[in-house]
């Protein structure tokens, strides 16, 4: 029996999302080994917690109303491809740098599905959590824990925090925040986790670690998420179309 989750009534059932693999580097694990542990993943941990179903399918031309989880080499090549949040034609896109992730000595399936978990709930990611003192948390599900990680199939995935992370209120023994059990309270991290922040409109990031704030100052973030949480980021109404002659 197909079971239509609350977060999907009324949209006609999961979300497509075609898989495009641009990258000329190898991602570690066969492309499509890879797409089929993500959807594992997703339908065996993450959807039964936040109860939005989505259909990953490999492809090289994805349909027009379908949102697009892409590979590419690095942040450069996505920006000449006139990528933004969206699509050309108004679907979601997400995006892995698979050079990026390798030269941060990370893993194509964390980063992958890192990616993936965060599309699904906040696709645009323009979605914020308001705490007591006013201070919002971006709604970003593996941000907090993005260094924890879990296999499925062999296949290592990230570490994700459920909803009561967002949730600013005390709940009851037992409650957990995250997957793996790590984070013990709303907008906890691990040390290898950071948090995006805004106060009085200024946006920042808040890290679990000295250790973390060091590496993240030395990671590549071109075109990651949390650059289109900034004020000055790249914003959606002015996303470029592909150049002459590419897709």
């Amino acid at each position: 029996m197909n079971v239509i989750r609350a977060a999907q009534a009324g949209q006609g059932g999961p979300v497509r999302i075609a898989c495009i693999n641009m990258a000329r580097v190898d991602l570690g694990v066969p492309f499509d080994k890879l797409t089929a542990a993500l959807q594992k993943c997703y339908d065996l941990h993450f959807l039964p917690i936040w109860g939005y179903p989505v259909k990953l399918y490999n492809t090289k031309v994805a349909a027009p109303t379908d949102w697009q989880f892409v590979y590419f080499d690095d942040a450069d090549t996505a920006g000449a491809l006139g990528y933004h949040d969206l699509t050309k034609d108004g679907q979601p896109v997400s995006k892995v740098f698979v050079k990026t992730t390798l030269a941060d000595h990370q893993l194509v399936s964390v980063t992958a599905s890192h990616e993936l978990f965060e599309m699904a709930i906040d696709p645009i990611a323009n979605l914020w959590a308001e705490a007591a003192d006013g201070t919002e948390y971006a709604y970003e599900m593996s941000d907090p824990v993005e260094e924890d990680t879990f296999p499925v199939d062999g296949i290592q995935m990230s570490n994700f925090v459920h909803p009561a992370w967002f949730e600013p209120f005390k709940h009851p023994p037992g409650t957990k925040y995250d997957h793996l059990g790590l984070v013990a309270k709303p907008y906890g991290m691990t040390k290898g986790g950071y948090v995006i922040i805004k106060k009085k409109g200024k946006v920042s990031q808040v890290y679990g670690s000295k250790a973390k704030e060091k590496r993240f100052a030395r990671e590549d973030r071109l075109g990651h998420r949390s650059e289109y949480r900034k004020p000055n980021g790249r914003r959606i109404p002015k996303r470029r179309r592909p150049a002459p002659g590419k897709r």
